[in-house]
């Protein structure tokens, strides 16, 4: 019985809900007359035009109330008030024929319309009873769909091939569509969710609209209030591609809510750096390295090296990367080199031996707690790793030499920005030394899904029941995916006339506390709080660890300039003579070979911190409040 019934169509569904109204609704009224006269079989001759009135008035009324769109398996209160309504008017209706009738009981209207209230939502009631009686084992999950477009008319179809949700209505936000039926499902405005989800019990609502970010992050937005679960369809390449279908339903990422429309690449400054070229990436098996080899591969570059010293994200790069040559059809060869970037012999043979021209050095430690405990790993990694490749790609011959830099290297209160930003500041003192290479720096702040991202830990949080943990009620971070970043650096190093710091548009702040509320209430899920003692998510604060501050910066100076991307910017940034810095680092990396703890501190605090490093250079003298280094390197 179950599967016959899910074999009618929506059509036949309601023209069977019609008949039954027009059988229950003349019997209410013979009901009527019976209990009004007190007889078994009361004789109506006189007054069968009042049966001929209420079937005519309320089957209509019942239809333009949409008592017949309503999917009875999940019929709730607007349903019943769709009854209310048709039977009163019905009633009332029968009225002046009674008025015109001397002989027609006064109280028969009255008595009819309890009756058919009775009658016409009992009936639903008992076939919905009786649905859900067949169905209980696995009973479907009713789901409203946002957009009522080719996409959401083919994803209701989907769903219910599938068998595992029941679209019980469509949200659409073109007024044309709204109060039509599509497929068998009425269209409602999306200001009526609210009534929609009382009178069912639908916990999940399915976007399927594929427009522009920003209409995405509204409607986003606007369900965000309603205590429902949002789900999207899959991103129109991934559809286009036919790698996903649309019922490949996914969880709200944190790209959809930040809403960032994506700038379309320019394609000369995407392939200057790379077309023809023999490449190399440093930290390839990382999360900005991976995505710059992606992008650089389907640029078709002469050659393509990658160099890592985890093995496992080596070989994970590698493997993803021949799969997208074979199935794109690249000639491009991928080396895999096993190495860390603080092995200098290593990184000139490597770079010597495959003709390295273009090299992103994306290899660093980049977790702010950790570095902050291992002071010297930190140090010998992001700083003399950024040394030793720079003077072994000078040696080497390499043409471009790019850094990926980090909004923490500005004013930082770090051992892990300070790291980048000697880094950054050795890159701009060797640039005056080399006659052929050319050094940039493009500098940037959060990319979402990294292994230090905050979203990944959000999710496993909401995921497990909470509590949420955040560091501060008021901190922010710039976030960009790192898709958007990678092509981002890909066009910078095509910009670069050598020292340049480019900065990329990170658009807005986005507080940290905003974020996680958001996050949790698109789950479905509510924020546990003294406001609300019944949410299911608690929020705690854990306090600012060392190192990390309340908001980040992109600028040193104050002085930056446009480039040929309005998303890239060129910033004008002092900095130190390579005689100058030349010494100092000496030290430095003696005191870090040594284990000499009072140095590398002294020398962190003086150098990184402030704006006249000159002056610096020669004060060792730590400074309080600048960057707390005493602890043990492990």
């Amino acid at each position: 019985m179950h599967a016959l019934l899910d074999e009618l169509s929506r059509r036949k569904k309601q023209a069977i809900a019609v008949v039954a109204d027009l059988i229950v609704l003349p019997i209410a009224l013979w009901t009527a007359f019976a209990l009004r006269l007190g007889e078994i079989n009361p004789d109506i001759t006189d007054y069968w035009p009042s049966f001929v009135i209420c079937v005519c008035v309320a089957i209509p009324m019942f239809g333009r109330l949409g008592l017949y769109r309503q999917v009875i398996r999940y019929m709730g209160n607007h349903a019943m008030l769709a009854v209310v309504k048709g039977s009163l008017v019905a009633a009332i209706a029968i009225v002046p024929y009674a008025l015109y009738v001397p002989s027609f009981p006064d109280s028969v209207p009255i008595i009819f319309l309890l009756l058919s209230l009775l009658y016409v939502s009992g009936t639903r009631f008992a076939v919905r009873a009786y649905v859900q009686s067949l169905i209980r084992g696995t009973a479907r999950e009713a789901v409203i769909i946002y957009g009522a477009g080719s996409n959401g008319i083919e994803l209701a179809r989907l769903l219910h091939q599938q068998g595992e949700y029941e679209p019980i209505a469509f949200l659409d936000d073109d007024k044309k569509m709204q109060k039509s039926s599509m497929d068998g499902i009425y269209v409602y405005p999306p200001k009526q969710l609210h009534w929609l989800l009382k009178d069912s019990n639908a916990k999940q609502v399915f976007v399927a609209i594929n427009d522009d970010a920003q209409t995405r992050r509204d409607i986003l937005e606007f369900l965000e209030k309603y205590a429902v679960r949002v789900r999207l369809i899959p991103d129109l390449g991934e559809l286009v591609a036919g790698r996903l279908s649309l019922a490949s339903l996914r969880d709200v990422s944190i790209e959809d809510l930040l809403g960032r429309d994506v700038v379309e690449p320019l394609p000369h400054l995407l392939e200057q750096s790379v077309l023809n070229r023999t490449v190399m990436v440093t930290g390839a098996g990382g999360s900005i390295g991976s995505e710059l080899c992606r992008q650089i591969l389907r640029q078709n570059p002469r050659m393509l090296v990658l160099l890592d010293q985890s093995e496992f994200g080596l070989y994970q790069i590698h493997r993803e990367l021949l799969a997208i040559a074979h199935k794109q059809d690249l000639k491009v060869p991928l080396v895999a080199v096993l190495g860390t970037v603080t092995d200098k012999p290593m990184l000139l043979r490597t770079l010597r031996r495959y003709s390295v021209e273009t090299l992103y050095h994306a290899a660093a430690y980049k977790h702010v707690s950790l570095v902050e405990n291992n002071i010297i790993q930190g140090l010998k990694n992001n700083t003399f790793g950024t040394l030793y490749c720079a003077q072994a790609a000078m040696d080497s011959g390499v043409n471009d030499f790019i850094l990926i830099s980090t909004d923490k290297a500005v004013r930082t209160t770090s051992v892990m920005g300070a790291s980048k930003r000697l880094a950054e500041l050795i890159l701009q003192a060797l640039q005056q030394e080399s006659e052929s290479t050319q050094f940039s720096m493009v500098r940037f702040g959060n990319v979402l899904g990294s292994s230090g991202s905050v979203v990944p830990l959000f999710l496993e949080q909401i995921e497990n029941g909470g509590p949420v943990t955040v560091t501060h009620a008021d901190v922010t971070r710039y976030f960009m995916s790192i898709p958007e970043a990678a092509q981002l650096v890909l066009q910078a190093a095509s910009l670069g006339r050598g020292g340049d710091v480019f900065l990329l548009d990170m658009g807005e702040p986005i507080k940290i506390l905003d974020l996680a509320r958001r996050m949790i209430r698109l789950k479905g899920l509510s924020v546990l709080s003294e406001e609300n003692p019944t949410g299911e998510i608690a929020i705690e604060f854990t306090g600012l660890k060392p190192g990390e501050k309340l908001h980040e910066e992109l600028l040193v100076g104050s002085t930056v300039t446009g480039t040929d991307h309005r998303k890239i910017m060129r910033a004008e940034e002092h900095f130190v003579p390579w005689k100058e810095l030349r010494g100092a680092l000496k030290t430095l990396e003696q005191a870090c070979e040594t284990f000499d703890y009072d140095v590398v501190r002294k020398f962190v605090e003086g150098l990184v911190k402030g704006a006249d490093i000159e002056t610096q250079l020669g004060d060792l003298t730590p400074r309080a409040g600048v960057v707390n280094l005493k602890r043990s390197d492990t």
